[in-house]
């Protein structure tokens, strides 16, 4: 995507605070300035955080290559995540930082857009750039029916994924679909499908789905995982017991050794680094 200057951005109107987390000693809540827009990325420590959603344990940011379902937004995810060490409990990085409102997204821009952490009334809505159910958190506008999942709002008009393809890709304009229709096929996953879609304006014959272009931002690309259950209630379950057994052991040495140095390999795991276990034990015993 086109670089942007950060400053910049952050004197933006369009830029909220986030008010999902608070500080650990509920002292006050915790402000970060959470983008509107796609061009702008935060980053997180390895340090524990309260969510709303979540009060009872604290969420610390992780990186696990294990498939996950977010329990805000009920999409699926892999990577980075927000993650509960003590129960089976995860959310997107962009879920658990969303915005309380947008003002201006690329995506919608003539309308505000407001954070829900529910699915809307009886009839089922969909999310209308990627063309799947909405079913936990969404962006929704009052003054129209438009609706979108926290992931799909780190999408922008005009895309790059280099690794799928060379040239820059910009979202064609929505279709109304009829009934005997089944969308555009998509370059990526050979299927036709509802939802937006990315076109290429060298190669008229390159398209791709708004639902597989959020599988490059959600993690899902990034660690391997092509295809995905149909439901996100039915994960892997070799994934969810591994993810299970690495959360619970790093939960056990939080209690064990303090959140000073628990926090340290946390982190460092999330860097992809491998704690030394033994080195700890021997300083705990060399201290006692």
């Amino acid at each position: 995507m086109a670089g942007t200057n950060s400053h910049e951005l952050m004197k933006n109107k369009s830029f909220k605070k986030s008010k999902t987390f608070i500080s650990k000693s509920g002292a006050s809540p915790l402000m970060e300035s959470v983008p509107t827009s796609p061009h702008h990325s935060i980053i997180q420590g390895g340090e524990e955080k309260i969510h709303f959603s979540h009060p009872q344990h604290p969420l610390v940011k992780i990186n696990l290559p294990y498939i996950f379902t977010c329990m805000g937004c009920k999409e699926y995810g892999a990577g980075k995540r927000f993650s509960c060490l003590k129960c089976d409990f995860d959310l997107h990085e962009f879920c658990a930082l969303a915005p309380p409102s947008i003002q201006k997204h690329p995506l919608h821009s003539q309308h505000q857009l407001v954070f829900h952490t529910k699915a809307g009334g009886f009839l089922r809505t969909k999310c209308d750039i990627c063309g799947k159910a909405t079913k936990g958190y969404a962006f929704r506008c009052s003054t129209c029916s438009f609706e979108m999942h926290p992931c799909c709002a780190k999408l922008d008009t005009k895309m790059d994924f280099r690794k799928l393809h060379p040239h820059n890709l910009n979202l064609l304009p929505a279709t109304t679909l009829t009934s005997s229709e089944s969308g555009t096929a998509c370059s990526e996953c050979k299927r036709k499908r509802p939802g937006r879609v990315y076109g290429c304006a060298v190669c008229d014959h390159y398209h791709l789905h708004a639902v597989c272009a959020k599988n490059m931002i959600n993690g899902l690309h990034a660690n391997g995982i092509i295809s995905t259950p149909e439901k996100p209630s039915v994960l892997s379950t070799a994934a969810r017991i591994a993810s299970n057994m690495v959360l619970e052991f790093f939960g056990g040495i939080l209690e064990g050794i303090g959140e000073g140095v628990g926090g340290a390999i946390v982190d460092n795991m999330a860097k992809g680094k491998t704690p030394n276990l033994n080195n700890n034990n021997n300083t705990t015993r060399r201290t006692k």
